[in-house]
């Protein structure tokens, strides 16, 4: 199937040739519009006959043109053609047949592809082989300065650069300066072009200017060169190659309508490619020559520092901007937690959460109940930072919704567990504890999710925990299981201290954890006031991390019954 593709602002776009005469032109009603005032209403058209293609003119103002060749009949195309109507750029393609042969699909170069979507008319030729077109090249140093040759006109040209392109952030008004700066060092040339790798190491092209308006926009490299200037990081430079009786027997070469150019490798701060300089000239009297390839090597230079250190300003005005995002998304994270702690005759409560990041997906919560009731709910996301907030937030809320209508253990852990399942994200299950205080009948029962058990100090120094038998599934993991609730009586002086693996599993300099049986042993030495021995257990696990940082949110959460 033959298309037109119009090259226009950095986008392409493709027209499929569907009939056998398609008209273009400024006009709505043509079957290829070209909003343009220099294009006529009905410009020109395109016409099949016998299976190939033709366009022709139609009588329009500012002509049309195929190949740079203005035309005044009817001419025949080829696949990768370029059309131009008035102003306006187009590429024709033909996926079938060009020149009555079938098209080859191109060979794809071994590093550093060239992605399709271009901002101006980039066309790769060449294979691995053509490597006789280069005819001079210059190592890169990482000393990018080095002043040899032309001290002079290299000091100056790092003075001019330096100077044109100082205090510009803007990578889009960035690369164009470069390009005027190069065509100020280097009056002869015609035109001139930026690749830069992106992040899946393809050589986009970001930037070109010409010396003409009027000039065809389109480029053409040499595959072989592209890829020797990235893989050996070396300027190249090539003289009238299209001319060269060496390289007529190298199809892709004679191709190449340059007469002298160079291509030189922009390196960044760890000394790799982030790209490439293109410059050439089409004036067989202004032939480039090995001391201008010197320049250019140290004019690229500079213009690497620059853009780095522009790269650099923007991504640390982006870090700016995330971690203030990350502050306000930490403020609405504490907003979800109490507040303050219930104040219940004879109990005490005390709760503490101290992220690892800016945001974490510890989460804990305390509520008020019909009938003397307390709801105690404690949990712990997989993961850490932005994605565990998220589901920890979501907690926040079914927790909230479903204690507002049920206030029995076990009911509420399934449903909370049901709202959890529905569209969960894979991985982030959450394990949970779930209390429900009666404080006038000093009982608890408790439903556990996945989660550690809570241990209970009583008040003859002794600890109680749960048994593993009573841990259901934690949430998020199978929709419609059960929970065992565990119902208890809470004595004078029992404290009960729920906390999250950042507790236990917190790490020295050494990487010795904190461990569950120093959590136990420390309780049990401890008194057991709740938010006395809240706080000492806390001290106690910073005194164990020696001034490591935390690896984990760290949430406890501690509750009893006041003795007497």
């Amino acid at each position: 199937m033959a298309s037109l593709v119009l090259l226009k602002g950095g986008e392409s776009s493709a027209y499929e040739l569907k009939r056998d005469e398609m008209i273009m032109g400024r006009h709505s009603d043509c079957d290829i519009h070209l909003d343009s005032n220099m294009v006529s209403r009905k410009h020109a058209r395109v016409v099949r006959e016998n299976s190939k293609w033709y366009v022709e003119d139609l009588g329009s103002g500012n002509g049309t043109a195929v190949n740079s060749q203005r035309i005044t009949s009817r001419v025949p195309l080829k696949h990768d053609d370029r059309i131009k109507v008035g102003p306006m750029l187009l590429r024709f393609e033909d996926t079938t047949a060009s020149a009555g042969k079938p098209v080859a699909a191109p060979s794809k170069p071994r590093t550093s592809p060239v992605a399709e979507t271009t901002p101006f008319d980039l066309t790769v030729v060449g294979d691995s082989n053509d490597g006789a077109t280069i005819m001079a090249s210059m190592q890169s140093s990482s000393e990018r300065f080095t002043l040899e040759v032309q001290p002079e006109a290299k000091l100056k040209a790092i003075i001019e650069i330096s100077r044109f392109l100082a205090g510009t952030v803007d990578l889009d008004a960035l690369l164009p300066k470069i390009l005027d700066n190069l065509f100020n060092v280097f009056p002869a040339a015609d035109r001139s072009c930026i690749l830069l790798k992106n992040e899946a190491g393809q050589m986009i092209p970001k930037a070109i200017k010409y010396s003409r308006e009027s000039d065809d926009d389109s480029v053409k490299l040499s595959r072989t060169i592209l890829n020797k200037v990235l893989q050996d990081k070396i300027g190249i430079l090539s003289a009238d190659a299209a001319n060269d009786a060496r390289f007529q027997a190298s199809e892709s070469i004679s191709d190449l309508t340059i007469r002298s150019m160079m291509c030189v490798p922009l390196l960044g701060l760890n000394e790799e490619p982030i790209g490439i300089i293109n410059i050439d000239t089409q004036n067989p009297l202004k032939q480039f020559k090995k001391e201008d390839l010197d320049l250019l090597m140290v004019v690229a230079g500079q213009a690497a520092v620059c853009y780095e250190n522009a790269r650099l300003a923007i991504t640390y005005l982006e870090k700016q901007k995330q971690d203030n995002e990350m502050r306000i998304a930490a403020n609405v994270q504490r907003a979800l937690l109490p507040e303050q702690l219930p104040n219940v005759a004879g109990y005490e409560f005390f709760a503490s959460y101290e992220s690892a990041q800016a945001v974490g997906g510890d989460y804990y919560d305390v509520l008020l109940l019909p009938d003397n009731k307390v709801c105690l709910a404690f949990g712990d996301v997989a993961g850490k930072g932005v994605p565990a907030s998220l589901v920890m937030s979501r907690l926040s809320s079914v927790v909230q919704n479903t204690m507002e209508f049920v206030h029995t253990a076990g009911e509420a852990a399934e449903r909370i567990n049901n709202h959890m399942c529905a569209n969960a994200v894979e991985g982030r299950f959450v394990t949970f504890v779930l209390v429900i205080l009666d404080t006038q009948q000093n009982e608890m029962s408790v439903a556990i999710a996945g989660h550690m058990s809570p241990m209970i100090r009583k008040p003859d120094g002794s600890i109680e925990e749960f048994t593993e038998e009573s841990v259901g599934l934690p949430l998020g993991v199978a929709e419609g299981v059960s929970f065992d609730v565990i119902t208890r009586q809470i004595a004078p002086g029992e404290t009960v201290v729920i906390y999250t693996d950042g507790v236990s599993e917190a790490m020295n300099p050494k990487n010795d954890l904190y461990g569950v049986e120093r959590l136990r042993d420390f309780i049990l030495k401890n008194k057991s006031v709740p938010t006395d021995l809240g706080k000492a257990i806390l001290a106690d696990v910073k005194k164990h991390a020696a001034g490591r940082s935390q690896s984990d949110d760290i949430t406890l959460m501690c509750f009893g019954r006041r003795p007497g």
